[in-house]
């Protein structure tokens, strides 16, 4: 391997390496920008976890006072390390990590001072718990929290401290911890996430009207080929992570009502707006299936060695034409569920339903057309006009039937 060296004696590969870290340094830097501005510019998911951390900070330093100051207890430790990790992303999963991580701290406590009162020694008591403690930590029903067994007998034996009244000062400060974290993550601000569905439902809908209009671009441009073609499904293949998203965001609305969905519409902190149905997941699911299909059924339509009888260009264009209006439609849609006022749905509106209807007639004659030059050329454009009809009965469910 040959390596490059400049005229000032500097490694050509050493350079490109710093220049790589510096560009990954200044991109990191402009996303705590953009954090920093979405957090003043308005609520949002920047704004709910700079919350979460000031609550988590608070519910430890509430833990300190009440455990060192206000009790004056020499094993103030265990509190403000409990309060601190049990400020989650929900009330709900905030009381599940407490009973775990007690249950992991009560047994890690326990074992330690039994190794410590067999072995008398440090190192034994280590050697005899920590096996036993770390291979406990992998049970299901400590969920993430088992690994505080293994930590809470290495801070109990190398204190020194492993009598019954050390053991009992520990669990009650953990105890203590575990009730402070919880009642500041459900009274300070208790975290909702509503928000994230209504948000990742409208990105949905207009990141799939994109891909269209992208599509439609092309088609009626004449600059479609296989290798656009491709680039154009790999787009729409990536509305597959904003539905996982959405996914994730509806579980966690869910789980952020329970236990406190009564107490947080006596505080007014429920939208009074209703969150969309979960039937509106499963709509844009299929829109989202749809348009994946619709462009893959492009991308064999444009690969010779697969399609060796692609659809007319004029009929392509045509086609063109009608995304350009589901794209429309899609981005209405958005529009919609972020609440806009009058987002101009084109299918609600009388003459661009009839142009719809024009170029579905068109195509459709298109299709009769190409049935007299060959199977090949019929089923591929049979299945692109099976796939927008599918679209648009998801888009216009008023559309069905007619």
């Amino acid at each position: 391997m040959t390596r490059v060296i400049d005229g000032t004696g500097n490694d050509g590969g050493t350079t490109g390496r710093l220049a790589r870290a510096a560009d990954a340094v200044r991109w990191e830097a402009r996303s705590v920008g953009r954090a920093a501005r979405a957090v003043v510019r308005g609520p949002g998911r920047e704004r709910d976890l700079l919350v979460q951390s000031l609550k988590a900070a608070l519910a430890a330093l509430l833990a300190w006072l009440v455990a060192q100051v206000w009790l004056g207890d020499p094993m103030a430790l265990m509190a403000p390390w409990v309060a601190l990790v049990l400020v989650q992303a929900t009330v709900y999963s905030s009381l599940v990590t407490g009973a775990r991580q007690f249950a992991a701290i009560c047994i890690g406590a326990l074992v330690a001072s039994g190794a410590q009162a067999v072995t008398d020694d440090t190192t034994g008591a280590l050697a005899l718990s920590l096996p036993v403690l770390v291979l406990l930590s992998n049970w299901s029903r400590f969920g993430d929290q088992g690994i505080y067994a293994a930590t809470t007998a290495v801070f109990t034996i190398a204190s020194g401290t492993v009598s019954a009244e050390a053991v009992g000062h520990r669990l009650g400060q953990a105890a203590l911890g575990a009730v402070i974290g919880v009642a500041v993550n459900a009274l300070v601000l208790p975290p909702v996430h509503l928000r994230d569905v209504r948000e990742n439902l409208a990105a949905l809908a207009r990141e799939a009207g994109e891909v269209l209009s992208a599509v439609a671009g092309d088609l009626r441009e004449g600059e479609w080929d296989a290798q656009t073609a491709v680039g154009r499904l790999n787009a729409a293949q990536r509305l597959q992570d904003r539905l996982d998203a959405l996914r994730s965001a509806r579980g966690w609305s869910r789980e952020s009502m329970r236990l406190t969905s009564g107490m947080l519409r006596k505080l007014h902190r429920v939208p009074t707006e209703a969150l969309p149905s979960e039937d509106e997941d499963e709509r844009l699911g299929r829109i989202t299936g749809h348009v994946m299909a619709l462009t893959r059924s492009l991308a064999v339509a444009a690969d010779e060695e697969r399609s060796p009888a692609p659809p007319d260009p004029e009929v392509l264009r045509a086609y063109g034409k009608l995304l350009e209006l589901l794209g429309d439609s899609c981005r209405a849609e958005a529009d919609r569920l972020l609440g806009e006022e009058n987002p101009g749905d084109p299918l609600l509106d009388r003459r661009t339903e009839a142009a719809m209807r024009d170029l579905h007639t068109r195509l459709q004659e298109g299709l009769t057309q190409e049935a007299g030059q060959g199977p090949a050329r019929t089923a591929v454009l049979g299945t692109l006009v099976l796939q927008a009809e599918n679209l648009w009965a998801d888009l216009d469910p008023e559309a069905r039937g007619r």
